[in-house]
């Protein structure tokens, strides 16, 4: 007897900027005793002809998101090693597959038949290998299991991956040992570290990354002790810890910009998701919706504050995390890339980002040149020479790219559109800067449902002995500060005397580091 078939359809993309298709493969499976019919999917790299790792959206004819059992699931999709048997109830599913950023998606559909039995391999194209090129990708924002890491990390073609496993609420270390050797390898290049840390509270979030023992934070008050007393325990105990400031938008950046003792701030954020932006934190200091009112302004806000940051001299490394298994997107679906010379470490993946030779995504792929340099360099010259750059970009994308922007000391210099990018073929327009400033290339795709872009770190100008300092710039934060300890005194005026006089001393010597800032500004 001839069984029935499943009926399979892939629905090809094509790819926007670097030429192709994209195909994939799926697979899924329903609870056995409901199960209808069979399908075994198998998943490989087309050039190589290989079984890769990949993660699976798929959904039923109601679109209810399906789970495949034993394999690591969050929100609506699961990752898989690139073979599975999927046994479900007749009907029809949709079916997207990804692989991280350098594949091309396959979107397709399948009905299931009484009985239906088949096997299929569906073929996913790398249209780019970014690592050949020296550019190794991170997320900084991973509330994922660590036993489920190194797959998560195979399917979406991930490099760098600190887990978060202490934060306020909870403590993954207080019942076992910290481990001796909190750095996991796995593929030869895949490193994901077990300590990663997040400090919650009514000022904002930062994360903690390479440290050696948690902090003590677990009881902190939403606005005592300070999140700023930490941030200095964490520097004298801990050298090397990293922090990274989990967006730009939250009431305490001044204060620990002020500080001296952050590393990095995430652009690409957990406010913007696979398929959707996230509504803006109530917790944290309310956009000018006048200036960023669409849906999208959210990302667009983020890019501004730290642009203002920028415009005050502070050199402060962009960064990006998913917050994936808090906010619905996959591990990656936000990422920074960092360019690493030669061997690739984990090491030397820290010290590229803080040398800012480095971009965010969360889509677009780029490869920024300006004059045979990285983002994160300073072009030098003496006092009155005037300094003219050359910048190109190569550009990859599944996405339709919007526009291209040159943002130079704050404002969009140059807006290209794509026609003119490939007529140009890769040359961008010529900068000039007659003092010292700072330049960053952008990429916004055509998406109304969230914020899709990828940005430089910024490229930096300095003529003389000039660092150039916006009056304007200094002023919004400045202001953003005032704010904060208008609300603080109201907030704390019934806590302890002792506990009042700590947590507002940290604002009191942020307000003076921002005044002091604003009569050395040269620039309006």
């Amino acid at each position: 007897m001839r069984r029935a078939t499943p009926s399979f359809h892939l629905i090809p993309r094509t790819l926007a900027v670097a030429a192709g298709l994209m195909l994939g493969a799926l697979t899924l499976q329903v609870p056995a005793q409901a199960a209808n019919g069979r399908l075994k999917v198998i998943i490989v790299d087309k050039e190589t002809g290989q079984p890769i790792p990949c993660r699976i959206h798929l959904q039923n004819q109601k679109g209810v998101a399906q789970k495949a059992g034993g394999l690591p699931f969050w929100s609506d999709h699961f990752v898989c090693p690139g073979t599975l048997e999927l046994s479900f109830r007749k009907g029809n599913y949709t079916f997207e597959i990804e692989r991280g950023l350098e594949y091309l998606w396959q979107k397709g559909y399948f009905v299931i038949n009484e009985n239906a039995q088949d096997e299929k391999k569906i073929e996913l194209r790398r249209f780019i290998n970014m690592s050949e090129h020296g550019w190794y990708s991170g997320d900084l924002h991973v509330h994922r299991p660590a036993k489920d890491m190194e797959l998560l990390m195979q399917a979406d073609d991930l490099h760098v991956a600190p887990v978060i496993s202490w934060w306020n609420e909870k403590n993954d270390w207080t019942s076992k040992a910290i481990p001796k050797e909190p750095i996991i390898t796995h593929d030869k290049n895949r490193f994901y570290h077990l300590m990663g840390g997040e400090d919650e509270r009514a000022g904002g979030t930062l994360l903690y990354f390479n440290s050696s023992e948690p902090l003590n934070i677990a009881g902190a008050k939403a606005e005592s002790p300070s999140s700023l007393k930490f941030i200095y325990q964490a520097r004298e105990k801990q050298p090397n810890v990293w922090i990274d400031i989990e967006k730009p938008l939250w009431w305490d950046l001044p204060a620990w910009i002020a500080s001296g003792k952050v590393d990095s701030i995430e652009l690409a954020n957990s406010q913007m998701n696979r398929s959707k932006m996230q509504p803006d934190d109530p917790a944290g200091r309310p956009r000018d919706k006048q200036r960023f009112r669409d849906g999208l302004g959210g990302g667009h806000s983020s890019q501004h504050i730290y642009y203002q940051l920028l415009n005050c001299g502070i050199r402060l490394a962009p960064s990006a995390g998913s917050g994936t298994g808090v906010v619905p997107n996959p591990l990656g679906y936000n990422r920074v890339y960092v360019h690493v010379e030669g061997e690739f470490t984990y090491a030397k993946w820290w010290e590229g980002l803080r040398d800012g030779r480095s971009f965010v995504t969360n889509g677009p792929l780029l490869r920024p040149d300006v004059e045979g340099e990285l983002p994160g360099h300073t072009f030098a010259a003496t006092q009155g020479e005037t300094i003219t750059l050359n910048p190109f970009l190569s550009l990859s994308t599944r996405d339709k790219i919007d526009y291209l922007d040159i943002v130079q000391d704050g404002d969009v210099r140059y807006s290209i559109r794509l026609d003119e990018y490939a007529k140009l073929k890769g040359k961008l327009p010529a900068l000039e800067f007659k003092r010292s400033g700072w330049f960053v290339i952008r990429a916004v795709a055509e998406n109304d449902k969230t914020f899709r872009f990828a940005a430089t770190a910024p490229y930096f100008v300095k003529i003389g002995d000039e660092i150039r300092i916006s009056k304007r710039s200094v002023q919004y934060f400045l202001d953003w500060e005032n704010e904060r300890i208008a609300k603080l005194e109201e907030l704390l005026k019934d806590a302890p005397a002792e506990e009042r006089a700590e947590t507002m001393g940290f604002h009191e010597a942020s307000r003076k580091f921002w005044s002091e800032l604003l009569l050395r500004a040269n620039a309006e």
